[in-house]
């Protein structure tokens, strides 16, 4: 039996998935790229054609960024008051509350996520938006008075058209952390999606469309960075490029920017160190580590996928997560008892597999998985991966793998601990696991992370800021943090009475 949406997804039996042809949605209206090319988008479990994908251009962008700069230019969007906008952005959290469940369906079939936990993802990104439209009604300037002589104020005002480049790891939740600040600011937007996962970015174009944003204030265009993605970055009539994914393309991207001095937000990669000492709580750092670079098909940018063991738990903590790791249960993501799907592409499997071949050949120790699960002879299925013993100078423990793929290793003392924490060229994210709060916080504080999580998962507060030092990143999301990128900030210095002004040139 087969159910079809408003929006053209038809969804049948497991790994049976069709979509109608994914065009572009600029200034109001879906539609075909101006030199009628597309490309086609494959099922990760399968390996099968999902879609036929409008393959946008430098022409499709310049129509994308010549309807959003008309409207933010022109247009009511960024003249009406925050309150108005946040109306608007609670009536798009209830779009995606009501669609839910396609939602989360179709990022099953794009990108391999298992659906339970594209379930949490899907209700995410409503709350994204809920949360901007709070704190867009809350966020206020500062004024500062000069005796009774003047009142120097500031304020929040939005910065024009912003160009989003965003991820395929978890498209839509994701991306709405970037979309909900931008147009909860006033901001209209251009969105380019990653060419891998273009179907919930239409079926969010889809829901945007019924819920009375304004023509031209967002747009999509799909396509590929190197002419997509490139001629948005490079557009003259584009303001602000944030973009989430990779660190070499993300310093392609501000070189790019800085012709037209465009601000840039980048998230880019991320080898987050998890340290556990010896009188951590063993069993939920277990837990802890196995989901933290399990889940998500371990193509998250904060994954934990560096286990640092202090020397007296190192032999019985990497066994435990050697046993929880040969049980994690890899199939088909639209079952819900499947904790592992497969990973989004065949050529990223290959890349992850080159990870696990280096490791070997360098000398770490396979202790789980690195193959191909047995009987899943389809899709870009991989076993979750444990190396142990390994060693600061390999690939696998300097460079991201974004796949199942863990290593470990172990440490002496504190020292030690955040010395091999600082080892690489990453500084996203990490995970502190100690009984001693003292040294949870010392510990913590000397790791270069822009997060640290202590005796904790990865459990995000969006009132707090999300990014990265060194070469994890540029720029902060999360709270009202967020509107220091998509906000200018302008200053008003008023008089309040007459004062004395140099009078130049009299006689």
């Amino acid at each position: 039996m087969t159910t079809t949406s408003n929006t053209g997804e038809i969804f049948g039996e497991a790994g049976s998935f069709s979509h109608e042809p994914v065009f572009h949605y600029i200034n109001g209206r879906f539609q075909a790229g101006q030199a009628g090319r597309s490309f086609e988008t494959l099922n990760p479990a399968t390996n099968q054609p999902l879609a036929q994908v409008a393959e946008g251009l430098t022409e499709d962008i310049e129509l994308a960024v010549r309807a959003a700069r008309k409207a933010f230019d022109e247009g009511s969007w960024p003249r009406l008051s925050t309150s108005e906008r946040a109306q608007v952005l609670m009536r798009i959290a209830e779009a995606i509350e009501a669609h839910a469940d396609e939602i989360a369906q179709l990022e099953v079939y794009d990108v391999g996520m298992p659906i339970t936990q594209a379930r949490s993802q899907a209700a995410r990104t409503a709350e994204n938006f809920r949360f901007y439209a709070r704190v867009i009604q809350n966020l206020a300037g500062e004024a500062y008075q000069v005796g009774k002589r003047f009142l120097n104020y500031t304020l929040y005002k939005p910065v024009g058209v912003a160009g989003l480049i965003m991820p395929w790891n978890t498209p839509l939740m994701l991306s709405s952390w970037r979309i909900a600040p931008a147009l909860a600011a006033g901001n209209t937007v251009v969105l380019k999606p990653a060419e891998w996962s273009p179907l919930s970015a239409d079926l969010f174009a889809h829901l945007l469309d019924e819920s009375g944003l304004p023509a031209g204030v967002f747009n999509v265009v799909h396509g590929f960075g190197e002419s997509c993605g490139a001629a948005l970055v490079a557009h003259p009539g584009v303001n602000l490029i944030a973009f989430t994914g990779e660190t070499t393309t993300g310093k392609t991207i501000m070189a790019s920017a800085a012709a037209t001095l465009k601000r840039c937000s980048v998230e880019l990669g991320g080898k987050s160190p998890v340290i556990v000492c010896a009188d951590a709580d063993f069993e939920q750092a277990v837990d802890a580590a196995v989901f933290g670079i399990f889940s998500l098909n371990g193509e998250r940018c904060t994954a934990g996928s560096r286990l640092l063991i202090e020397e007296g738990i190192y032999h019985d903590f990497v066994e435990a997560v050697a046993k929880r790791t040969a049980a994690i249960r890899v199939g088909d993501p639209s079952d819900p008892q499947t904790e592992l799907g497969p990973l989004i592409h065949p050529e990223h499997l290959a890349r992850v597999q080159g990870y696990i071949a280096a490791g070997q050949q360098e000398g770490a120790r396979l202790m789980v998985g690195g193959a191909r699960p047995h009987g899943l002879t389809q899709g870009n299925y991989l076993q979750a991966t444990l190396f142990a013993d390994v060693k600061p100078g390999m690939r696998i423990f300097q460079e991201e793998i974004f796949g199942p793929v863990l290593v470990a290793m172990p440490f002496r003392d504190e020292a030690e601990a955040i010395k091999l924490a600082n080892a690489v060229r990453y500084g996203l994210a990490a995970y502190v696991w100690t009984r001693d709060i003292g040294r949870a916080h010392r510990i913590g504080q000397d790791i270069e992370a822009g997060m640290v999580w202590l005796n904790s998962q990865n459990v995000r507060d969006l009132r707090t800021p999300f990014g990265g030092v060194k070469e994890s990143g540029i720029g902060h999301e999360g709270g009202h943090y967020a509107f220091d990128f998509y906000c200018n900030l302008q200053t008003i210095h008023m008089a309040l009475d007459r004062h004395a002004i140099p009078r130049f040139g009299v006689e």
